[in-house]
Parts: C-alpha cells; sequence; structure tokens
C-alpha cells in the first residue's frame, strides 16, 4: 500500500504569510520613508520593505492625485505564494517533481504511468472504462512496476460510485475526478482518505471544487487535446482559476515543454499536467499510424469538435488531429450526429476483433487493423513541440530541467 504524506504544513505557513501580509494587518510605514511634500498628481513613489517573519517583501505605494495623498498598499506576494504552494502541491502527492501524467484512456497504460511515477512526477491511470474488478487489477499492475504514489482518474459523466469504492478498498493515494461537478463524490473520496484532484474549465467550478473538500484543482485549458471539458485557454484560465482558490493549481493544455511549464508556473500553477508530449514516449501504447502523425502534425493540425467522435461518449468535445473522417465531415457541412457521412461504416478492428466505426471515440492501439488514419487521434496544440520519441523518463526530467532554468533566470529578461 502507497504510503500517503502528510500534508498541510506549507499550507499552514502560506497561511501565516497571509495573515501577516493581510490589509487588516498591515505594517506601518516609517515617517523617514514618507515623501515630505506633495508630488505632482498621479505621481507614484515606491518602496519596499523586508518582512523575515512572512519570508517576503511588501511594497508600499503612495498616491497622489488632485492634491490629497492617500496611501495605498501593494501586496507583492504572488510569486512567493506560488512557491509555498507548488511545495503543498508536492507534500500533498509525495512527488519530486510537480508534473503529473493525464490520464489518456488507451494510451497510458501501466508502464507509462510507472514511468512517470518512477522519475519523480505523479502519474494518473485511465481506469474508468473498467469494471469495478478490472479497476482492482489495474491498480496491482501499476504497483508492480511502481512503489511511488499515484491517482486513479474516474469518468463522472458515467457511473463512478464502485470504482470509487474499489479505490478505497484498495487504498490508492489519490482520485482524478473529471467531466463533472459532483461534491458527493468528492466528500466520499475525502472520507475514504483518497487525495482527490478535480479538472475544471473555469474559476466557478473550481470555488465549488474547493469548497467541496478538493486537495487539488487541475485548471484544462481549451488547447487541451482528447476531451475538454472547457472553452477557455490556459493563459486565461489558470490565472482567473489559482486566484479563485486557496489549494495547488495544476495547469494543463498545452504543456509539452520546459517553456510552457515555466510559463504555466509564472501564471501561478503549482505544477503541471502532460499528455500530448506523453502520447511520443516509448511506452504509450499507440498504432505507429498515430504516433507518426504525432511527429509531423503542426500547432493547426488540430480540430476542437463538440461531437465528431460521439460513439460511445456522445455529448463530449475534444481534440484532436485532422484526417480524412474529419476533412470530409467538414466538406459535408459539418453535419450533425445521424447525418454526417458514412456513419456506422466500420473502419477497422480492435486487437480484440471488434470492429471499430466511423466518428467512434476510440485511441487506435498497436495491434489496431484497418483505416487508423480515420480515427479519433487525439491531441492537443502543443504537438507541434513534439519532434522525437523519448522514455517517459527522459521526457519528464526533460521538462523538468528545462522549466527550472527558465525560472531561474527568467528575471534577467527584463
Amino acid at each position: 500500500m502507497q504510503d500517503r504524506p502528510p500534508g498541510g504544513r506549507s499550507g499552514d505557513a502560506r497561511r501565516r504569510a497571509r495573515r501577516a501580509l493581510s490589509p487588516r494587518k498591515a505594517m506601518s510605514v516609517p515617517s523617514a520613508y514618507r515623501p515630505s511634500a506633495p508630488l505632482a498628481a498621479n505621481d507614484w513613489i515606491e518602496l519596499t520593505l523586508s518582512n523575515a517573519a512572512a519570508c517576503t517583501n511588501v511594497c508600499y505605494s503612495w498616491h497622489y492625485a488632485a492634491g490629497k495623498r492617500t496611501t495605498r498598499r501593494v501586496l507583492n506576494l504572488r510569486r512567493q505564494e506560488e512557491v509555498l504552494l507548488t511545495k503543498d502541491l508536492l507534500e500533498i502527492l509525495g512527488a519530486q517533481k510537480p508534473i503529473l501524467s493525464a490520464p489518456m484512456a488507451g494510451a497510458a497504460g501501466p508502464k507509462l504511468i510507472a514511468g512517470v511515477c518512477n522519475a519523480g512526477g505523479y502519474g494518473v491511470t485511465p481506469l474508468w472504462t473498467k469494471s469495478p474488478t478490472d479497476v482492482v487489477s489495474g491498480i496491482e499492475d501499476l504497483r508492480a512496476l511502481t512503489n511511488q504514489n499515484f491517482a486513479v482518474n474516474l469518468n463522472l459523466s458515467f457511473p463512478y460510485e464502485d470504482q470509487l469504492e474499489a479505490c478505497i478498498d484498495q487504498g490508492v493515494h489519490g482520485v482524478s475526478l473529471f467531466w463533472g461537478m459532483e461534491p458527493k463524490a468528492i466528500e466520499r473520496a475525502k472520507a475514504g482518505g483518497l487525495v482527490v484532484l478535480v479538472s475544471v474549465g473555469c474559476a466557478a467550478e473550481a470555488k465549488v471544487a474547493a469548497d467541496a473538500g478538493a486537495d487539488i484543482v487541475v485548471a484544462q485549458g481549451w488547447e487541451a487535446g482528447g476531451h475538454v471539458w472547457g472553452q477557455v485557454s490556459t493563459i486565461a484560465l489558470v490565472p482567473a482559476v489559482v486566484d479563485a482558490v486557496d489549494i495547488p493549481v495544476v495547469a494543463a493544455g498545452g504543456i509539452a515543454d520546459g517553456r510552457s511549464m515555466a510559463a504555466a508556473m509564472m501564471l501561478g500553477a503549482s505544477g503541471v499536467w502532460v499528455g500530448t508530449r506523453l502520447l511520443a514516449s516509448e511506452e504509450a501504447t499507440i498504432h505507429e499510424t498515430y504516433r507518426a502523425r504525432l511527429l509531423d502534425a503542426s500547432e493547426a493540425d488540430t480540430q476542437w469538435s463538440h461531437d465528431l467522435y460521439d460513439v460511445d461518449w456522445p455529448d463530449a468535445p475534444h481534440r484532436a488531429l485532422i484526417n480524412s473522417t474529419s476533412r470530409v465531415w467538414q466538406e459535408a457541412g459539418s453535419s450533425a450526429p445521424g447525418k454526417r457521412p458514412n456513419e456506422n461504416q466500420v473502419i477497422g478492428h480492435r486487437p480484440t476483433g471488434e470492429p471499430v466505426v466511423r466518428y467512434q471515440s476510440y485511441t487506435p492501439l498497436p495491434e489496431t487493423s484497418g483505416e487508423v488514419e480515420a480515427m479519433s487521434l487525439w491531441a492537443g496544440q502543443s504537438v507541434a513541440q513534439i519532434r522525437e520519441i523519448s522514455s517517459t523518463a527522459q521526457i519528464i526530467e526533460e521538462i523538468y530541467q528545462e522549466a527550472k532554468k527558465l525560472l531561474k533566470h527568467g528575471s534577467s529578461i527584463l
């Protein structure tokens, strides 16, 4: 069984820092530092004072407008809070690197998830399509490959209660909830001793999740591949969610290298959620045709659709690579399900021999046969940053080290 690290220590430190620097407890500014004479209207003078107790700095500004002096306190806490929240995230997850794997059903098997965990990240295994018995088997398979913490991903738009109970019975470290907002699911998972991650598409959802007891929210931007819950881009969504909640926020969508990870961290994220980049890992269980398309694709080669690949999962917006199926559908006027070209046409077969029909929500596996190019080839807009196949461990390490370097030297840019 995986050990659950005690949480809350750095969270307490963050709350102490906020209380120490809250407007109600503002430090008095020494008179020696105050301007002796009024300045011109709308002029500013700033002074940065050290607050060692809170491990941060405070910036005071005096604003002169219409000849009347008013004092305004400006809090320079964002970067310090980001550092504390990242430490919070790592303590909660029991991980060494704030990088989580996206739960890509079909593509992310035990070897990929274990690779992320063993590289210091946090793996999220997609078991929501499985029966409770198979959920237990999936957990056991993963535990045979890693002794690190991981989470099980559950889809709230499908029956999930029995799978959640299986996770609790097995004592997994965490559960990742997506595609819906069910406070009762969060409450049950917390009561069962699990760490709870909840995927959101807007700040309002993040607040609901946090109020229900979620430990972490995953802010999934519109750039993401696969099924996409919201319609806000990552660069706009992450700071909105960060400002809305007091728990760690993980950025998802468009994260494929250290540059995008560093950018997300500067927006206030405590960590990142990587999907598309890991599709091009040695451990990803996808067809070679799919992998080749990923390596050749540009940032403009994906398409967001509301209901293109809706067979088996209706009313679930998604992003995938443009292919022959999507082009013919668009040329025919992007018609609704039931009126699309070649519906119900068998275009291939699963390794089990079951048919794959056009417009089916299906990740082509290595042994899938047929017109693989015409199937749902999930990918995010960050696909343009993928140009080689690497091991999962190498991908995690490269992203982490590049982001670390950029964040260390980024202040010299301005």
